[in-house]
């Protein structure tokens, strides 16, 4: 099977189990999207209430500043994979439970296995928490990881994992988006790196 069609498998289990219990909860599980074959993945914590609404991830009202920073390093949503730590909605936007993660990580491993991406960017402290644990690398807060590249080996693979506050945290204090940006631009020579590595 080609890595579109694994990907395609592992959604339709994505989207009809009964795992955990966010199952009883959610609209519609997240699977994620994007290029099967794309260099980046882009993981967040889990979806939210557009998320849940749609089955799609980064759809919510931080989703057009993800597309701003995307655009500033010259990579568009099509480029990347997106997805979530944990595939359905916590209710109230509650934080995921470590029995979640636990239970709906498996999927996530399968994606990263399929997609074999060079860079993991790890959006706020759930999801770098979850890709440090893999990488084991210490991980205190996210506060303190931002903006800092670490190389590491996921599951087999050596990878580039680049640690961000989730694109969410603006809405709630603007003055993150300035510590986004330049956060992003850090990611850039990475990614013109392996995008040209790509095309060689």
């Amino acid at each position: 099977m080609i890595r579109k069609e694994l990907l395609a498998a592992v959604a339709s289990e994505v989207t009809v189990c009964t795992k955990c219990l966010l199952w009883k909860t959610r609209r519609n599980a997240v699977p994620g999207e994007g290029s099967a074959k794309s260099k980046i993945m882009l993981i967040g914590e889990a979806p939210g209430r557009s998320e849940d609404a749609q089955g799609r991830p980064f759809v919510g009202a931080a989703s057009k500043f993800l597309d701003e920073l995307l655009s500033e390093i010259s990579v568009s949503r099509e480029d990347v994979f997106i997805t979530n730590v944990v595939k359905c909605r916590p209710p109230g936007n509650r934080a995921p439970k470590s029995l979640e993660v636990q239970t709906c990580t498996p999927y996530l491993d399968r994606q990263m296995r399929i997609i074999k991406p060079k860079i993991i960017v790890a959006l706020g402290n759930c999801a770098t928490s979850c890709v440090f644990s893999k990488a084991k690398l210490s991980f205190s807060s996210i506060t303190q990881a931002h903006g800092k590249l670490q190389g590491a080996t996921i599951l087999g693979k050596k990878v580039t994992v680049s640690p961000m506050f989730h694109p969410a945290t603006v809405l709630y204090n603007p003055k993150y988006k300035t510590v986004l940006r330049q956060d992003f631009q850090s990611l850039k020579d990475e990614v013109e790196r392996t995008t040209q590595s790509k095309k060689g």
